[in-house]
């Protein structure tokens, strides 16, 4: 079949949306599909195109199977809520041409539209309009409830009508995936059926990411011993994971003096939080930059606990995407949630990780003390076990092809 995935973030980039996006066009394009994919030069989550890709205009490249069109768009080097949408908007103008020459080619099968930015799916539907075809409006962020749950966006008359264009974007598509039960409870709330919605989950390569021990990981590399208790944050440095925590969780626990923290990643908020640790003056704490993919399995291996941290408001808004693939790597995830969330329910019913109530310092702190205290091999071995039998790439991505396969045949 032809399909074509529109989505601001894709392959090289190594974490968030880019990456899940990135497999699964080259997954599809491997099963013999004709993929089409029309997205930016890759910037995240630094928020610097790629060096490779500085400078240059649109041009279309192939990686694999896949054809991908490439345009330049605005990216701020301060991200802050104005920016960003002028970020994602330029997305948009700037991929306008490529829709408007669509419509007098040869019809694809399905768009596959990735969220966020929710608004970017107007083009995918009136190409659907026009053309005909499917559209599939895949969520893997909220976009909208987190601006108003995290205080980015406080106008009223903004939200409402952000939230009603949200709606009729989602009720006017073939079909809405997401990723996880909690933001389909959120979907269904906005009026689309139950029929209507696909569960689509973030999967992980667990013939790649495997459990690495801590004799053969980067410990020694990064100056770690072998008897420190490691504590690591890998991923996107944002605003939504209420990060500050772990600099005040440092300060309560710098009495215990084989304790590291050790936060990899890059985005938004890694400067406030070097600066915090500066300020603090705290010496059990180290800052890396993300690693390549290929180091991914050493990089993790060097953790006795992995945190996943969001902030209260932000429950089933988001999941998180690094969770599959600590769990792949027999992690011990510490995870902030609420009782009721997905997070929560994930972690409680398959003993795959430690819980903490969100954006509570001590709490935190008095987990990690007790996690340091404890065996973990057992919680270590139901996240590998839980990765095996329920988010295995194949499977997930076998099981996609065949609901698509699915939608093409039913009547709009």
């Amino acid at each position: 079949m032809r399909i074509l995935i529109y989505g601001i973030n894709y392959a090289p980039e190594l974490t968030g949306i880019g990456k899940y996006t990135g497999e699964m066009g080259a997954w599809l394009g491997e099963q013999g599909h004709d993929v089409t994919v029309v997205t930016t030069m890759p910037y995240y989550p630094e928020w610097e195109v790629h060096p490779e890709y500085r400078g240059r205009g649109s041009f279309i490249e192939r990686r694999g199977n896949v054809q991908i069109h490439r345009y330049p768009i605005y990216v701020p080097q301060e991200v802050s809520s104005i920016k960003r949408i002028l970020h994602e908007f330029s997305f948009l103008a700037r991929t306008s041409t490529f829709w408007l020459k669509s419509i007098f080619t040869k019809k694809y099968d399905l768009v596959f539209c990735v969220a966020p930015p929710f608004h970017i799916a107007i083009l995918p539907l009136i190409y659907k309009f026009i053309k005909g075809g499917k559209l599939i409006a895949h969520i893997q962020d909220l976009q909208v409830d987190a601006a108003k749950e995290l205080g980015m966006i406080k106008n009223n008359f903004f939200l409402n009508s952000m939230f009603g264009f949200e709606r009729f974007l989602l009720k006017n598509s073939s079909k809405v995936s997401t990723i996880s039960e909690g933001m389909k409870r959120k979907i269904l709330g906005k009026g689309v059926s139950e029929n209507n919605i696909l569960m689509f989950p973030n999967w992980v390569d667990q013939n790649t990411i495997t459990p690495v021990p801590i004799t053969d990981s980067l410990r020694q590399a990064w100056g770690l011993g072998l008897q420190d208790f490691v504590v690591l944050y890998s991923g996107n440095l944002g605003e939504k994971q209420g990060l500050e925590v772990i600099i005040e969780v440092a300060e309560l626990t710098k009495d215990l003096p084989h304790l590291k923290f050790v936060i990899v990643g890059s985005g938004g908020a890694k400067a406030k939080l070097e600066a915090l640790v500066a300020q603090s003056n705290l010496q059990n704490i180290i800052f890396k930059p993300l690693q390549p993919y290929e180091l991914l399995p050493k990089m993790l291996g060097i953790a006795n606990v992995h945190l996943v941290l969001q902030k209260k408001s932000a429950a089933d808004l988001v999941m998180p995407s690094k969770l599959t693939t600590i769990l792949s790597a027999g992690g011990c995830a510490i995870v902030t949630a609420d009782a009721g969330t997905s997070l929560y329910d994930l972690i409680q019913n398959h003993q795959v990780g430690l819980i903490c109530p969100p954006e509570s310092a001590p709490a935190l702190a008095a987990t990690i003390r007790q996690a340091s205290q404890q065996d973990l091999t057992v919680i270590q071995a139901n996240a590998r076990n839980y990765v095996l039998h329920n988010l295995t790439k194949e499977a997930i991505l076998s099981s996609f092809e065949i609901s698509i396969q699915h939608i093409l045949h039913q009547k709009n």
